[in-house]
């Protein structure tokens, strides 16, 4: 199983891109910088967690508009 999601800054999510199912491979994902219900989200700092199996890794990015 492996989830995909965004945080801002206070460690909340604020979008879901990934929650499936998938087979090993490699996998493209292109967020358009809106949250989970469509609003469009800030400039600024988010984080985004990557979860598949026992393997979790968080990177930092920035969206800028």
């Amino acid at each position: 199983h492996a989830t995909l999601a965004v945080h801002n800054i206070l460690g909340q999510e604020v979008a879901r891109l990934i929650d499936k199912e998938l087979t090993a491979g490699s996998y493209n994902v292109r967020w358009n910088g809106t949250d989970n219900y469509g609003a469009p989200l800030a400039s600024g700092v988010y984080l985004y967690r990557l979860t598949a199996g026992d393997v979790v890794r968080t990177r930092k990015m920035i969206l800028l508009k």
